[in-house]
């Protein structure tokens, strides 16, 4: 089906004017350097995302402004300013100074979204530590892995989730500290073993800190990210990429000072630290943050309570908002909306429209990964919107499709989605894999895994992965992470997953397991083994799972996931020519 394209409305008719108005003369007289003019910079030198985002705004008329509106699960309330989020950062700085946390240590937080999250996120970077955010929804096995891997040396976490994780704790040698954040009392927990509580830590704290110096290129924020292959891989970035998130945030998703804005993506992943605490903060504007679960009827009276004028959320949301019933945001009062962006997976051109009809926006997708640290490729308020399309490239950065060769495709034509290195929200290494991290660069590219196409006018259109890492609900899973696990089951005795198209989430987990000489299939051990994965994956766990008397493999003995897909999905398998004898 062909969509009319969303022509870009009069500026006459903006309220307020975008901040972007002429991409493409931006575009040709771009430069990083100029961004960094925006910034404050540390004083007597260097640079520091904290500062960035929190305490400069302390020394301007935005002082007193409500830097966090914050709403818990029960419908409890906070507001805290940006003098306060100063105050409070500053102490966690102290605390972990006083723990002994140095420049460059690994600080990890573990947390469901309440305040002491984003006041522990911003309290390790004023510590020059780095921190490490980990999705709340992640089961004991992720979290092990990416504590292991990183040698964090402090785990920031919650009674619930400490209980999810402790029988994995004496596997971590490296970690000295656990702090508990017992908020207002919520659970009847005594601290165990050698654990620490926030609230007496913070009780004892100086509300004083002098940020640790830190320069651009001192290392910040480590996310871990899936491939096709091994555990995950710890991304790291820089202070620099503050820059990245600034900007984006002021161009892409047109933040202006007077916005209340809502990202709903999880500090776990990048989207929820680079656009729910840095870029928000760094422009100087308010946002709410919700900790409840999705429900459509509770996200409308979010926007419509605290008047939300940006939101940036994600297409399997969107799609969840559009199963819920056109007729549903008709009773609230959304009216304060003014732009709607989204990012995760791509936005299917029905969201778009569906936007445009039941609220009166359209939604402005955008991509970008957790490598690439901030967006890269958008659509922005003044340009016209070719639904299904990624948009065109930020200032600065130069995205182009390249054949199997590495050689730029023209327009038209499918291939590689690649990206000029140079942008400073880049990631600079994968945690102690130096090798893996140089693959990923080839003829003067970096390659994002993505395939896409760029039509003759410039927009992007993602095409799908070039490999076989899936996409569920906006978030990338790792095949092998899944298959690990499942392997430990006594009953089976090889897996292989890969991602099923769905309708809601983009995909899902779906796995293949050949059993052990004595098991019998059954629909009892199909379920037990899915448990036990869930038990150990949560949220990144199988939501499916077939018997298969054997995996196809390669005479090498590399599973070959894509014959999996292909028979799944029934599509011609294509070229078997290095598949086993049977």
């Amino acid at each position: 089906m062909e969509y009319p394209i969303i022509e870009k409305p009069p500026i006459h008719k903006m309220e307020p004017r975008p901040n972007l108005v002429d991409y493409e003369s931006v575009r040709r007289n771009f430069q990083w350097e100029d961004v960094k003019k925006e910034l404050d910079g540390l004083p007597g030198g260097g640079l520091n995302i904290a500062h960035e985002a929190i305490d400069r705004h302390t020394m301007t008329q935005r002082r007193g402004r409500v830097a966090l509106y914050w709403e818990g699960k029960s419908g409890e309330t906070e507001t805290y300013t940006f003098a306060q989020l100063k105050e409070e950062t500053d102490k966690f700085a102290n605390v972990l100074t006083t723990l002994g946390i140095r420049k460059g240590d690994r600080v990890f937080i573990f947390m469901e979204r309440v305040p002491e999250l984003y006041i522990a996120f911003f309290g390790i970077l004023k510590a020059g530590a780095v921190a490490g955010p980990l999705f709340s929804a992640f089961g004991p096995e992720p979290v092990r892995d990416r504590l292991k891997d990183s040698g964090a040396s402090v785990l920031i976490t919650q009674p619930e989730l400490r209980r999810r994780i402790s029988h994995m704790l004496p596997e971590l040698p490296e970690l000295k500290h656990i702090i508990v954040v017992n908020k207002k009392n919520r659970d009847l927990y005594p601290l165990q073993d050698n654990d620490l509580s926030y609230e007496e830590l913070m009780a004892s704290a100086s509300p004083q800190f002098r940020i640790v110096h830190t320069t651009r290129d001192d290392p910040a924020i480590m996310h871990y990210t899936s491939g096709t292959t091994g555990k995950p891989k710890g991304a790291l970035h820089i202070h620099g990429a503050v820059l990245g998130h600034y900007i984006t945030g002021k161009w892409v998703l047109d933040m202006h000072d007077e916005d209340i804005y809502w990202c709903t993506a999880d500090p776990g992943w990048v989207t929820g630290t680079s656009y729910g605490m840095s870029a928000p903060w760094t422009n100087g504007i308010s946002q709410i943050i919700y900790e409840g679960m999705f429900r459509a009827n509770a996200w409308y009276g979010m926007i419509q309570k605290y008047k939300v004028s940006v939101w940036y959320t994600a297409p399997t949301a969107i799609r969840m908002l559009m199963k819920a019933g056109e007729h549903l945001p008709k009773q609230y009062d959304l009216s304060s909306l003014r732009y709607i962006c989204s990012v995760g997976e791509p936005l299917n051109p029905e969201a778009v429209m569906w936007g445009l009809k039941a609220i009166g926006l359209p939604i402005h997708d955008n991509w970008w990964q957790t490598e690439t640290g901030c967006i890269l490729i958008g659509n922005y308020p003044l340009m016209p919107i070719r639904p299904g399309s990624m948009g065109k490239p930020i200032p600065g950065v130069s995205p182009a499709i390249l054949d199997d060769n590495y050689n730029v495709l023209p327009s038209g034509k499918e291939g590689q989605l690649a990206v000029k290195p140079g942008w400073p929200s880049m990631f600079v290494t994968y945690w102690k894999n130096a090798s893996l991290y140089q693959s990923r660069f080839k003829n003067g590219w970096y390659i994002t895994g993505d395939r896409a196409n760029m039509d003759k006018d410039g927009y992007f259109w993602f095409v799908g992965r070039a490999d076989d890492v899936i996409k569920t609900a906006g978030h990338l899973v790792g095949p092998f992470e899944v298959e690990s696990v499942l392997i430990e089951h006594p009953a089976v005795a090889e897996a292989g997953v890969i991602g099923k198209p769905d309708p809601l989430a983009y995909e899902i987990v779906k796995a293949f397991v050949s059993l052990k000489d004595g098991y019998l299939q059954s629909e009892a051990l199909r379920k037990e083994i899915l448990q036990f994965a869930r038990q150990r994956l949560q949220s990144i766990a199988p939501r499916e799972l077939d018997f298969v008397p054997s995996l196809p493999k390669t005479r090498s003995g590399k599973i070959m996931r894509r014959l999996l897909k292909a028979r799944e999905l029934g599509l011609p398998e294509g070229d078997t020519s290095t598949l086993e004898d049977d």
